[in-house]
């Protein structure tokens, strides 16, 4: 018997379950991802309402809007495979005098 689907994109969704001092647990198309800061240290700082406010970028990524991230989908299944630290270029800021 084969199953109907309505939409490809329709199971396709983004959340925040749990933000705790060590990272961040994400649910992604109904599987769940621990982001610790280690990996992304600058969300530390991120406020609660913009790191809430993630969803999905196409098939393959997820994004945060309000912080400009983008991070694909497999470095969250597959860690181990994406070794480097995220850094912040330091011209990303801009101070303003």
């Amino acid at each position: 018997m084969q199953q109907s689907s309505k939409s490809n994109t329709a199971n396709m969704s983004a959340s925040v379950l749990m933000i705790n001092g060590d990272g961040i647990m994400l649910s992604v198309d109904g599987h769940d991802y621990f982001l610790s800061y280690n990996r992304v240290p600058w969300m530390r700082d991120a406020s609660i309402n913009n790191v809430l406010n993630v969803r999905k970028s196409g098939r393959n990524a997820i994004e945060w809007p309000a912080l400009e991230i983008d991070l694909e989908i497999e470095s969250l299944k597959h860690p181990e495979r994406y070794p480097l630290v995220i850094k912040r270029n330091p011209l990303d800021i801009v101070a303003t005098l």
